[in-house]
Formats: structure tokens, sequence, C-alpha cells
């Protein structure tokens, strides 16, 4: 079975909400971004999948329409956060099977200010059981956003269990906002203070802060995927190979740990997959986008992604081990703390990015010598893909 490659990758700029175009003309924008990156035609991809999160039903008809309209089978992915990993997924079976030689994958939201909000309330939410494990945990933070709480809580469980210091939240938004100034995709590029973010505004007690989570965004993102046979014919020699992804969903351990319910079990889980069928491990990976939608999340994957042993993301993050200089550099795009999170975009620009550093592309930001990348995105209610990319 041929390994996929990508051989097209293009993001727009993220914005905030309100200040961005129509999600379609944000995709298209993006679609053709990534066919003229691979130098193909839109009649040349066999198959799309589109994710988004927030929309209407064959959204992703629309946005592709606006490039071309081919009769293709196109594919609605809806996966919360994790949606555009999960094309992505998609895309990459379609390829590896046989079933298509040249697949789109491409994501897109348009998000409205504030916490995110279930738009189905005469219906049971997937996230209930969330819900009900934080009233039994937390039954005096009834009142605040499930996102809020959820990753909040898992925060104060993880200083709790290895007593940590409460500024390690802060360091690291201050170490993805200093990666965040060198990329022109980022919403935000001015550098933080560890003083600044602590004394921003508490989102939730008593440690998590305004700075310490990510901005509503809206953005699209789009990857061409292929076989080694079609990059080949057309004479592509910068393809990038992805080695292994894996997914996983949640399982009974989830609802019985506070750090489990923001996907640390599921990311453990997947990671070790992951290195079974790539033969390699977390110490030949030079670069890492992983899913940072707040700070406590960043520090937990650290450890469930094998970066760091259990317990030691203090130390991790205060020996610099996580940016330029130290073992890996992890979101150099600033990440969704920076870059923004549209939440069906999000997958699809990591994505976009490690491509960029595996052909050397990254300019200010680029990772030196990076020839291994990984990548994490997380959803929940809820599925996590981890992937592995290796430079051709």
């Amino acid at each position: 079975m041929s390994k996929a490659r990508i051989i097209g990758a293009d993001m727009v700029k993220f914005a905030k909400p309100g200040k961005n175009d129509p999600y379609e003309d944000m995709a298209a924008k993006a679609i053709s971004g990534a066919l003229m990156d691979a130098g193909i035609g839109i009649d040349e991809v066999q198959q799309a999948f589109a994710s988004y999160v927030y929309g209407e039903s064959t959204s992703g008809q629309a946005a592709i329409y606006k490039v071309g309209m081919t009769g293709i089978p196109v594919v609605n992915v809806n996966n919360n956060c994790s949606s555009g990993s999960t094309a992505l997924f998609l895309a990459r079976q379609a390829v590896e099977s046989g079933s298509a030689e040249c697949v789109l994958a491409f994501g897109f939201e348009e998000m409205k200010p504030g916490a995110l909000q279930s738009v189905w309330n005469d219906r049971t939410s997937p996230l209930d059981l969330f819900q009900d494990k934080l009233d039994e945990l937390t039954p005096q933070t009834k009142g605040f956003p499930l996102t809020l709480r959820i990753f909040g809580e898992a925060g104060n469980e993880y200083l709790r269990r290895y007593g940590a210091n409460p500024d390690i939240f802060a360091k690291v938004a201050v170490k993805t906002r200093s990666h965040a100034v060198n990329n022109p995709y980022s919403i935000f590029d001015t550098k933080l203070t560890v003083d600044e973010v602590l004394n921003s505004p508490v989102v939730y007690p008593e440690h998590l802060t305004r700075l310490c989570a990510c901005p509503p965004s809206c953005g699209a993102a789009a990857v061409i995927v292929c076989t080694e046979n079609f990059a080949r014919k057309k004479g592509i020699g910068n393809a990038v190979e992805i080695v292994s992804q894996t997914m996983a969903t949640d399982t009974i351990s989830t609802f019985q740990d506070p750090i489990n319910l923001v996907g640390a079990d599921m990311t453990k889980r997947a990671a070790k997959q992951l290195y079974e069928q790539a033969g390699i491990g977390p110490e030949e990976v030079h670069v890492v986008e992983l899913h940072d939608c707040f700070t406590p999340n960043e520090i937990l994957t650290y450890e469930g992604l094998g970066l760091c042993q259990e317990g030691e993301a203090e130390k991790f993050i205060n020996d610099e081990d996580n940016t330029y200089g130290g073992k890996f550099v992890i979101n150099p795009s600033g990440g969704l703390m920076s870059k923004g999170h549209p939440l069906g975009a999000t997958g699809l620009a990591q994505c976009t990015e490690l491509v960029w550093q595996l052909r050397g592309q990254a300019d200010k930001r680029q990772v030196e010598g990076a020839n291994i990348a990984l990548q994490h995105n997380l959803g929940l209610g809820g599925a996590v893909v981890v992937t592995m990319y290796k430079a051709s």
C-alpha cells in the first residue's frame, strides 16, 4: 500500500468574527491556493472532503462549486474541533485504499464572538456526559461555559496532582505568542509577558485567564493528497509523506479523570499506535503543531504525545524544550492560541504549517533541519487525530 503524499497546501489569514469573508469565499481561496501550489487543476481532483462545524448541510459543495463543478463525490465532515484532521484522515484513506489517486481535503468556519455554544438546544447534547461529570466534580462552577469548565478543571487537576506552579500556563502563552509574531497568517502578532497573561481577567477559577484561551476565529485551509504515482507523473518533487496517522475516540476512562475529559487518554492511545505504525518515536520529531485551545491542554498534550514524561511538563517548559533551541519547536505557527481556531479549518491549517516547515518554506519561523513533523488535533465528544509527516 502506497503512502499518501501531500502535494499542495494553502490557507487564508484567520480573522476575528465579523472581519471575515463569507465561508464559501474563504474556502474557495484556500482550495485555489492549494491547487496552484500542487500545480494541478480542479478537474484532476477525484474526491473531496469538506470539514466545518457551524453551518448548513452541503456547505462543502457550496464552497467547492466556487472553484469548479466537476461532479465528484463531496463528503461533509463534522467531528467538532478535530473536523479538519478528520477530513484529512478520510482523504488519506481514500488514497491509500486505491479508491482515488488525487483527493482534496478542505475546512472552513464562520464563528460568532464569545464562548462556544450549542446550536441544537432542543435535543440531547453529545457533551451531556461531560457536563454531568463536571457537575459532580465542581458543582460550584455550573454557571461557566462548558469548554472553560472542562479545560480549566483539567488544568487545576494537573496543578494539584503534580504540585506545578500555575505560571506554567502563562509561560506557554508567552512562548506561543513569540512564535506568532513571525507568522503573517496569525490573528495576534504582538509579544506578551508572563505578568500580562497572569493579570488578564480570570475566565475560570483560579488560574485560567483570558490570555490562556484561544479566540473564536473565522478562516479556511486546504490540502491536496495523492498517491506516490500521481506525484511522480506530475513531476512533483517536494511532496510531503504522511508516514502514519491514527484516530482515537473516548473510552470509559475519559469520565474517570478530569484530565482525561480533555482527551489526555485518547491522545496517549493514538500516539502510542502512531509511533508503533511509523517505527519512529517522539525523540526523532523536530516540529510539532498541537491542539492548544487552552494553554492547560498544550501542557497535558506534551505528556500525552510523549514529548516529556508524565508530571514533567513544568521542567520541560522551564528548560525551554518547547521552542527554538530546545528539544522540539511546538506550534511555530502560533498555534490556536495566537493564529486562531476556526474549528473546521484548524486541523488543515496545522497540516499546512507542517508542510511548509518540511519544505523549508516557513520563512522567519522555519525550524532548522526539520525532517519529521507531528500533528495533534482534538475534538471533544470526542475524537483525536495524530499524524506524522516526513519530508521527501
